[in-house]
């Protein structure tokens, strides 16, 4: 028993705690800065070829599990670990103090009083009668008091001793949550053009929900720039014959049975040109990283034989799309429905270019917890700033004198000042 307790305070020792939330700042700040979730041959040939701050290779933040923070072992060990150390602080200490605060201290003897932070002895002709006006003047400013025979007890704010206790609480039940939903969630990110569909299925394989994206559209300003994209969503269940239709932008995402959509991304999917009098030939954009980010293209040949092949390039489902030749000049631009123009000698056109929305799928089971645990912390955060005041008063009607103490967990200094006028207010006391 000894050994048990001592484990346990030093488990629920403060500064324990600082340094286990120190390296869970740390251990998220890294998950923040590292792509998470990629492939693993991501990281071989990216951090291989230049390892992180030159000291971790793809190989060994492979085998740290830094391209899994949150889910990883040692990061649920460390949220474990400050959970217990919390729990074991609440057993040890909060909860003690939250008893204690609740209980009444009952003192008989002036010399009682006169070891507490504040105390003060006045005269008083009628001392039975200060304690009356007293214990009135506090009941009418918010006290608790309990009278007694030639004595009182009083309080105010004990519920914020409840405030701690609260706090302990939400910030274990946050982690569960998220421990929870780093183990049991799910998450898919897809780029959907429109009329596409994404089948979400069980783990027997049976289809959940048919997600079909309906339409999709990317609002710009006068230059250009991105400012919001939007997706029309159409959600089929299984055995239901009318599908759901909503909406999703950024900021502003889905929730349905469980599970969130996200509109993260938007790309863009096909181009469809004519070549001549060809028919519409609907082909799939890449991306070129090397050629700058956010653009797309393809090599288009413009003979049967394949040969005399032209680079078509755009940054936007509006275009322009510019057209490069085999030497990397630059050809012409065309805009999606606009006219043909002249490429080696094979009339070119651009019918539209059709842009694809970047969906990112979540079912996360620990949000529910993720929510509680911080609106409960919210709450033990605001109950804790409330001060606890106790104020105690002992008559003696033998040497005329009231003596009176009291004490404050908080803000004692201003307690201090409001102690004088305290007694001012009762009105009892005449020297």
């Amino acid at each position: 028993m000894p050994l048990l307790r001592r484990l346990a305070a030093l488990l629920s020792d403060l500064r324990l705690a600082i340094v286990l939330l120190l390296l869970i700042a740390i251990a998220s700040a890294i998950g923040t800065i590292l792509p998470q979730g990629e492939e693993r041959s991501l990281y071989l040939e990216r951090f291989n070829a230049d390892p992180w701050l030159g000291l971790v290779n793809g190989d060994r933040m492979l085998q740290l599990q830094l391209d899994q923070v949150y889910s990883s072992g040692w990061f649920l060990a460390l949220l474990a670990w400050l959970g217990l150390a919390l729990i074991l602080c609440s057993w040890r200490r909060q909860w003690p103090a939250l008893q204690a605060a609740l209980r009444w201290i009952d003192y008989r003897e002036p010399r009682q009083l006169s070891k507490l932070v504040l105390a003060e002895t006045v005269a008083s002709k009628d001392p039975e009668q200060g304690l009356e006006a007293l214990a009135g003047s506090l009941r009418s400013q918010g006290w608790e008091v309990q009278a007694k025979a030639g004595r009182l007890a009083a309080r105010r704010g004990v519920v914020g001793r409840v405030g701690p206790l609260l706090v302990h609480t939400g910030l274990v039940l946050l982690m569960v949550g998220a421990a929870w939903g780093a183990l049991a969630g799910n998450r898919l990110e897809r780029f959907l053009a429109p009329g596409r569909s994404i089948d979400l299925l069980d783990r027997s394989g049976n289809s959940q929900l048919t997600l079909t994206l309906d339409r999709f559209s990317i609002e710009r300003d006068p230059a250009g720039r991105t400012e919001q994209f939007r997706s029309q969503l159409l959600l089929q269940p299984p055995g239901e014959a009318k599908a759901l239709e909503e909406e999703i932008s950024v900021n502003h995402p889905l929730r349905y049975r469980g599970m969130t959509v996200y509109q993260a991304d938007w790309s863009l999917a096909t181009i469809t040109v004519q070549l001549g009098k060809s028919p519409y030939l609907q082909l799939p954009l890449q991306t070129f990283p090397e050629l700058g980010d956010q653009l797309w293209g393809l090599v288009l040949p413009t003979r049967p034989d394949g040969t005399e092949p032209v680079l078509l390039t755009t940054t936007s489902e509006a275009g322009p799309v510019q057209v490069f030749g085999e030497g990397g000049d630059l050809i012409t631009n065309l805009r999606p429905g606009g006219a043909a123009a002249d490429v080696n000698g094979l009339p070119l056109r651009v019918v539209d270019v059709m842009p694809a929305s970047g969906l990112l799928l979540k079912r996360d089971p620990g949000v529910p917890l993720v929510y509680l645990g911080f609106a409960i912390t919210l709450l033990g955060g605001g109950l804790s700033l409330i001060a606890t005041r106790q104020l105690w008063a002992v008559g003696d009607s033998q040497h005329g004198k009231l003596h009176v103490a009291g004490l404050c967990n908080r803000n004692l200094s201003g307690f201090a000042q409001e102690f004088p006028a305290l007694l001012n207010k009762a009105g009892a006391f005449h020297g």
